[in-house]
């Protein structure tokens, strides 16, 4: 459960480096992104793409997690300019 948090921390911490103009801000906001994230990322390259472990949700899925975060974050800021 520790390890879920801190993933999730620091892919909402790197997705929101990445994608430029994010809005949202603090901690837990950001952590509860990146679990978020993680969950888009793991799903994306273990069901859709066939690629990494389906075992378990670890730091080595972190660029995965980073790439669902930025997805998730693009997506919320599309959403938000209707």
């Amino acid at each position: 459960m520790l390890g879920a948090i801190v993933l999730g921390f620091v892919a909402g911490y790197l997705g929101r480096a990445f994608t430029p103009g994010s809005q949202v801000s603090g901690c837990l906001p950001t952590t509860a992104l990146g679990i978020v994230g993680s969950l888009v990322g793991y799903f994306l390259f273990t069901e859709v793409l066939g690629v990494g472990d389906t075992e378990t949700l670890d730091l080595g899925g972190l660029p995965g997690a980073v790439i669902g975060t930025a997805l998730v974050l693009i997506v919320l800021r599309t959403a938000g300019r209707d």
